[in-house]
């Protein structure tokens, strides 16, 4: 069975509608055309922004290294507040980031992943969650035995 392609459109969609559940006010999206991040957001109670790059499916791995240079090329010296940052993926590339993106690193940028899926249910990974999801996925590989040489 094909999986089903999610655009990105839909994956802006179904994050605008999970910030404006949860206290956020978005403040532009950017069109095809436009320059800069494709959702700017602020929280209602304070003045902390979002600043959010989504991709469509068509490359998972690709979709999220291309998505991780476009958040990082846009992280700039706001001053006084520190803002948040995210990646807005389709699941199978936010596996990928949950995966392959240092939760160090993440912690440091405070560089979110929202993952999308086929019905627009949003899941957002803060850098604790990716820190225990790449902790679970350590345990979970087994471990090689060490060679023994003569």
């Amino acid at each position: 069975m094909a999986e089903k392609r999610i655009t990105e459109e839909f994956v802006k969609n179904s994050i605008i509608t999970w910030l404006s559940q949860n206290d956020w006010q978005f403040l532009n999206i950017a069109t095809p055309q436009g320059k800069g991040v494709d959702i700017r957001a602020k929280h209602n109670k304070y003045g902390r922004y979002y600043f959010i790059e989504t991709k469509g499916s068509s490359n998972a791995e690709v979709d999220f290294v291309y998505s991780l240079g476009q958040i990082i090329t846009r992280m700039k010296d706001s001053g006084s507040t520190r803002n948040y940052y995210a990646l807005g993926l389709p699941q199978k590339s936010a596996a990928i980031a949950l995966r392959r993106l240092p939760f160090q690193v993440s912690k440091k940028l405070l560089l979110h992943i929202f993952s999308v899926n086929e019905h627009g249910h949003v899941t957002r990974y803060l850098p604790k969650d990716i820190e225990k999801h790449q902790a679970s996925t350590c345990k979970s590989q087994p471990q090689q035995k060490p060679r023994r040489y003569p």
